[in-house]
C-alpha cells in the first residue's frame, strides 16, 4: 500500500513540474520586452553561379526588441554552408548581419541549403535559407596549346629536337 502511495506521490509531483516548466517557458517567451530579430529577408536566391565563385550572402537584421539579444548558435543543414554570426550581444535597436556561405568549389549543381539559428529572441530558433545552381567550371585541354597561331589545340612543340 506503501508503494501505491509513493509512486501517487511521485507521479502528482512529476505533473507538478512539468506544468511549471511549461509556464516559465511560456511566460518567457511572453516577455514584452524580450529581443526580437527582425530580418529583412531570411531567403536569398543566388541565381546561378560559377564554380569557385562567391556563394557568400550577408543576412541584415535588427533587434527590434527591448533588451540585448543573444545569438547562441547558428548552424548550416550541411558542411557545406557555414554560418558566422554576431558573438557579442546585439542592443536593442542595433543592426547586424549574419554571413552564410556556401562551398562553390567542391559543390555544383541546384541547391537548396537552411541555417538554423537559436537565440534568447521572442521567435526562436529563426531558419534562413539560401537557392542556387552552381554551374560546372569547363573542362581544361590535358596538354597546353601552342602560344604562338596554332590554334588547333595540339601540343606545343617547340621543334628544337629537329635541328
Amino acid at each position: 500500500m506503501y508503494k501505491k502511495i509513493l509512486i501517487a506521490g511521485l507521479l502528482l509531483i512529476s505533473c507538478t513540474l512539468k506544468k511549471a516548466q511549461a509556464q516559465g517557458a511560456a511566460s518567457a517567451s511572453a516577455d514584452p520586452n524580450a529581443p526580437v530579430m527582425s530580418f529583412d529577408t531570411k531567403d536569398h536566391d543566388f541565381g546561378t553561379i560559377e564554380q569557385d565563385g562567391d556563394g557568400t550572402y550577408m543576412f541584415l537584421f535588427t533587434n527590434t526588441g527591448k533588451e540585448p539579444l543573444v545569438i547562441k548558435e547558428a548552424h548550416g543543414s550541411c558542411g557545406c554552408t557555414v554560418p558566422k554570426w554576431p558573438h557579442e550581444p546585439v542592443g536593442p535597436g542595433r543592426q547586424d548581419t549574419i554571413k552564410v556561405t556556401y562551398d562553390t568549389h567542391n559543390h555544383t549543381g541546384m541547391f537548396q541549403k537552411t541555417v538554423t539559428i537559436t537565440s534568447n529572441a521572442k521567435e526562436s530558433p529563426d531558419v534562413l535559407s539560401i537557392k542556387g545552381k552552381v554551374n560546372p567550371k569547363p573542362p581544361q585541354p590535358a596538354f597546353p596549346t601552342d602560344p604562338g597561331n596554332n590554334n588547333s589545340g595540339a601540343p606545343f612543340s617547340n621543334n628544337w629536337d629537329n635541328q
